[in-house]
């Protein structure tokens, strides 16, 4: 969709932000909008603040500096997925179970999920090839089938923000073909989804807009323009270059980051 259009319905503001760890700064003066519908993959070197900017939009870091905005946004209607190593796959539960925490916003953590919220559950498996797997234990599943019920459980939250960490990572060929068909799924019923991806060639095949990270925004707008080599090497020596020991700016109003070419102007 095009940021033309949809430049009056922002879902997300950001005005200044930094985010890290014990005073830490993981994410450095990032300001800028992120409309409804869009399509965004969060890009940039290891260690470039992608994933603690994710977990800052869904409420799980509090900011160091500046302000994260939601429009009408609650717990509820953000849906995120972690990457597939912060996830316990030894905890004793089975498919069905862990796919029906997508229904928990609804229906309470002590709710019973009725023939409805069963059919529901039923419905999100088949929806990502996991029909028969209901009782399996989630330990079993190989990588690829961890991810698609991570993301049958994404259906069931039906939020209109969805976050999604690294979902591609070692996982087979056509479980990513079929995970991409579900967020152009989503895409299509104007959802807003935020993706962490490393592969540059999924980005600039399924995703119309970036935003490259390297702790402090380099670029942010259409991925052709984002994705440049200037732009990329900039961001790879900007994360080589970084002091992980160093402490939050003091705030200042003429400290504001200006967006360079490509950003998504606020």
């Amino acid at each position: 969709m095009s940021h033309i259009a949809s430049v009056a319905a922002p879902i997300l503001s950001f005005d200044n932000v930094t985010l890290g760890y014990d005073r830490h700064p993981a994410v450095h003066h990032l300001s800028g909008c992120v409309h409804r519908a869009d399509l965004l993959a969060v890009v940039g070197p290891n260690g470039a603040g992608k994933s603690t900017l994710l977990k800052g939009i869904a409420g799980f870091l509090r900011p160091l500096g500046g302000s994260i905005r939601g429009k009408g946004l609650g717990r509820k209607h953000v849906a995120y997925l972690p990457q597939q190593a912060e996830i316990d796959r030894g905890f004793p539960l089975d498919v069905f179970d862990f796919v029906a925490m997508g229904l928990w916003q609804r229906i309470g953590a002590l709710g019973g999920l009725g023939r409805s919220g069963r059919a529901q559950v039923s419905d999100a498996l088949a929806a990502v090839g996991l029909s028969g797997f209901e009782r399996r234990t989630i330990g079993t599943l190989s990588g690829g089938q961890m991810q698609r019920m991570l993301f049958a459980r994404l259906l069931l939250q039906d939020a209109p923000l969805i976050l999604l960490d690294e979902p591609f990572t070692a996982i087979d060929t056509r479980t990513v073909a079929d995970l991409i068909a579900l967020i152009e799924r989503w895409h299509g019923e104007r959802r807003t989804i935020l993706c962490v991806l490393h592969d540059m060639d999924q980005v600039r095949a399924h995703f119309p807009h970036a935003l490259l990270l390297a702790r402090t925004p380099v670029a942010w707008g259409a991925t052709d323009e984002v994705l440049t080599e200037t732009n990329l090497t900039r961001a790879r020596q900007l994360c080589e270059a970084w002091d992980e020991t160093a402490l939050v700016c003091a705030p200042a109003t003429t400290r504001r980051q200006q967006p360079r070419k490509g950003a998504h102007p606020a």
